[in-house]
Parts: structure tokens; C-alpha cells; sequence
């Protein structure tokens, strides 16, 4: 595909090389139009790391994924140390999010959101349609904490195609979405991004970290200092897993 990024590994992943704005410039060719076939896009953090180095199938996933940028600032230190010659930024799925919802018109591209509560969706299109007013959004939907049966997901994909939808925007957290984001972009001619918080920090239900603690790697303390119970496995685990995969994949 014409522009897209070469793939270079760190730790368990193989992940879209690229400075942010060439990462959102390809993003923004990709979802101004149907694709021919769908594209996968993921935006991969320590944790996710962590996550493929201990799971064969979430690995295989991660890295047969269409696009997998670099979310998190310790990827990117890691990615420079190892790939020295390589571009590296970091490529934050919010920061992307609010990236094309801001240079969206009114034709192009087609937002469609998947995820998150009812209440933080609520949020979330009222402040599109505040600060982003020309970002054309043509469905949402608030899907329940379970599994669905095939059945279910295939009444989903029909209701996203006939909303002619050119992104689906995926935010039903680590894993699990990184899953259904593969789903999508295999069942229909969509871009699908799995987004992680960006819904829950654009709806402002969920508070993002300084600007310079996310530029120094302290991203990670802020968000457990606020949420301890939910997230201290996965940076008390996760963090320590992601040196390991890194370390064992650089040998």
C-alpha cells in the first residue's frame, strides 16, 4: 500500500514506524474513503507488549495487524535504542482521534463510534458537536460488558455498513478491542482503530496526564494514582513483562 509505514519490533510487536504527522496524514487517506478491503489500525503501549509477549494468539493478532503505531513514550525510548535510524513518535490513539475529528468536513470522513457507556457517549458526541462541528458522525453504539453471539455481531455489522460508515472508531479496552477492530476490518470495507481512552478523555469523564508527564514516560503514575484498583495489574505486571519482552526479543 502507497505510504504505508515499514514495520520494525519492539519486544513482542512489530510496530508502523513514523512521525505523527506522517502516521495522520496515511490515517486521514485512509478514512476519507472505503478502502477496497478493511484496514486494522492499533496503537500499542507498554502493555500491550506485556500483554503479546505472554499470549501467542494476541501476539499473532497484534502483529498482523494493518498498522500498529507506538502509543506509549517507553515504546518509543525502546524503539530508538534498538532502531536507532528508524523515525520514532509517539502516535497517541486519542491524540489522533481528536486529530481527525478536527480536520473532518462535512462530507468526509464517516465517524462511526463503538464503545464506552452511555452516559460517557453522551459526553462524548456533545462535545464533538461543540468542538468539532463538522465532523460527520452517522452512528454510535454503547455495545453490553459480554460477549456477543455471532448473531448479534452480525446485526451490528450490517447496522454499520448501512450507515456507510468510512472509520469505526473502537474503544472497548485492552484487549478485547483489538480484537473486534480485526473483526471489523475483515467483515467489512472500513478503517477500524482501537483506541483505547480516547473516548472516556474527549467525553471528559476521565482526566488525561499533564502534557509533561506524558512527554517524560510518567503517564502510567498518574492514571494509577487516580484508578489503583482498576489498573494496578497492568503497570505492576505489565510493566515489569514489557522490559522482559523487549529485552528477550532484542537478543
Amino acid at each position: 500500500m502507497p505510504g504505508m509505514p515499514k514495520k520494525f519490533g519492539v519486544g513482542s510487536i512489530k510496530f508502523s514506524a513514523a512521525s505523527f504527522h506522517e502516521a495522520t496524514q496515511e490515517i486521514g487517506r485512509l478514512i476519507s474513503e472505503p478502502p477496497e478491503i478493511g484496514r486494522s489500525i492499533h496503537f500499542a503501549n507498554a502493555y500491550n507488549i506485556a500483554l503479546a509477549e505472554n499470549d501467542p494468539e494476541y501476539q499473532a493478532l497484534m502483529n498482523q495487524g494493518d498498522y500498529v503505531f507506538t502509543d506509549g513514550t517507553p515504546v518509543v525510548w525502546a524503539g530508538r535504542k534498538i532502531h536507532p535510524n528508524v523515525t520514532w513518535e509517539r502516535i497517541y490513539g486519542p491524540d489522533v482521534m481528536e486529530w481527525a475529528l478536527r480536520n473532518s468536513t462535512i462530507s468526509e470522513p464517516r465517524h462511526y463510534f463503538l464503545g464506552s457507556t452511555e452516559q460517557t457517549m453522551t459526553k462524548l458526541l456533545k462535545n464533538i458537536e461543540l468542538e468539532f462541528p463538522t465532523a460527520r458522525i452517522v452512528g454510535f453504539e454503547c455495545p453490553p460488558f459480554r460477549d456477543l453471539t455471532e448473531t448479534e455481531l452480525q446485526k451490528r455489522d450490517k447496522r454499520i455498513g448501512e450507515s456507510r460508515a468510512t472509520v469505526v472508531w473502537v474503544g472497548l479496552g485492552t484487549p478485547k478491542q483489538d480484537y473486534e477492530t480485526r473483526r471489523l476490518a475483515r467483515n467489512l470495507p472500513i478503517t477500524a482503530m482501537a483506541v483505547g481512552a480516547a473516548f472516556d478523555f474527549l467525553a471528559g469523564t476521565v482526566p488525561q496526564a499533564p502534557k509533561w508527564m506524558q512527554k517524560s514516560g510518567l503517564e502510567w503514575s498518574y492514571r494509577l494514582a487516580r484508578e489503583p484498583r482498576r489498573l494496578a495489574r497492568r503497570y505492576f505486571w505489565g510493566n515489569p513483562q514489557f522490559i522482559r519482552s523487549v529485552v528477550r526479543h532484542r537478543e
